[in-house]
């Protein structure tokens, strides 16, 4: 399952594994329907962290400071 500070790195690797378990024909029904859930969990988890960075872009003021900028 997801956790808050599991880096995305690790994030995207858990769900290139769940891909690769779901694409097993052998994996039953059940088990394809648990591996589906934990995988959107997952990737809603990786989708709020994006857009928490994607929120806090640096811009270079003219003197060179870093000056925060919402999106």
């Amino acid at each position: 399952m997801a956790k808050a500070n599991k880096t995305l790195e690790a994030s995207f690797e858990e769900l290139e594994q769940i891909i690769e378990k779901l694409e097993n024909p052998e994996v039953s029904l059940d088990d394809s329907f648990k591996l589906y859930n934990t995988g959107m969990k997952l990737l809603k988890s990786c989708n709020d962290s994006i857009d928490k960075v994607e929120k806090k872009i640096l811009v270079l003021g003219e003197e060179g400071e870093s000056v925060e900028h919402e999106l």
